[in-house]
């Protein structure tokens, strides 16, 4: 990884596709129409991107405000073959920082048992697991919360 992008706001439509391609490839479907609105109506929007050396994205995070305290880290994904060199955990400090700087105490994120890696990144990363969500299809999500 070369570095990374950080975009605040509503992202235009170039970061719109890249974002799309990502997740289409990390998670195998495509941005749905909920994403979509999240991504214009929700405040504090911060997108960052990882890229190469050759300015080539190869994963992302992106998140927004739940509320005045707190920030909700909502997605995020580096590409398969980029996988295991840190990039996520950078992608995660780098986040944890802009929202210190903006003066929220907390994060939090949702994940599910499935995505162990990402279970595991979050506690490492100084998250605590405070409860559990079962959501529409019945899947029990779990919620993970930092103090920052």
């Amino acid at each position: 990884m070369q570095k990374i992008i950080e975009l605040e706001g509503p992202p235009n439509e170039q970061a719109k596709g890249t974002l799309a391609n990502l997740y289409q490839t990390i998670f195998g479907s495509t941005v749905s129409a909920e994403m979509r609105e999240r991504l214009e109506f929700n405040q504090d929007i911060l997108l960052l991107f990882a890229v190469d050396t050759n300015n080539e994205a190869i994963g992302f995070k992106i998140g927004y405000r739940d509320d005045p305290e707190t920030y909700y880290s909502w997605l995020g994904g580096v590409l398969p073959q980029y996988r295991g060199e840190g990039i996520a955990a950078r992608l995660m400090e780098r986040q944890h920082v802009w929202c210190a700087a903006r003066g929220y105490k907390y994060v939090r994120t949702k994940t599910m048992n499935q995505w162990r890696s990402m279970l595991l990144l979050n506690i490492k990363m100084g998250f605590d697991v405070i409860g559990t969500q079962t959501g529409r299809s019945g899947v029990v999500k779990i919620i993970l919360e930092k103090v920052l």
